[in-house]
């Protein structure tokens, strides 16, 4: 079992690439980095977690997906070929939503 030690926000620009066929990836903005560290302390690692909620070794990611590598493009480049959804508005309108808590 692994525990997160930190998380911070990811810069624009990050991006998971996964491969969900054969000949087809899709990449995901990263949202934030996560340190995670053995229950036994004896190893410490970095994965990113992207808009999607996925991470490499989650159990809870999308079927078939495998995951590739992260890309960074700097963000006046635009987002790579891949990426889903292929606007901050796609992603407000298609992506998990917050909901308010009443005090």
């Amino acid at each position: 079992m692994k525990r997160i030690v930190e998380i911070v926000p990811a810069r624009a620009g990050w991006y998971a690439r996964w491969q969900v066929t054969s000949e087809a990836t899709r990449c995901y903005p990263v949202s934030l980095w996560a340190l995670l560290e053995e229950s036994d302390g004896s190893g410490r690692e970095v994965v990113g977690v992207d808009c999607a909620g996925q991470w490499p070794g989650s159990d809870d990611n999308e079927a078939g997906g495998e995951f590739v590598r992260y890309l960074f493009q700097t963000p006046d480049s635009g987002p790579p070929e891949d990426a889903e959804p292929s606007s901050p508005a796609d992603l407000r309108s298609a992506g998990p939503r917050l909901q308010p808590v009443t005090a």
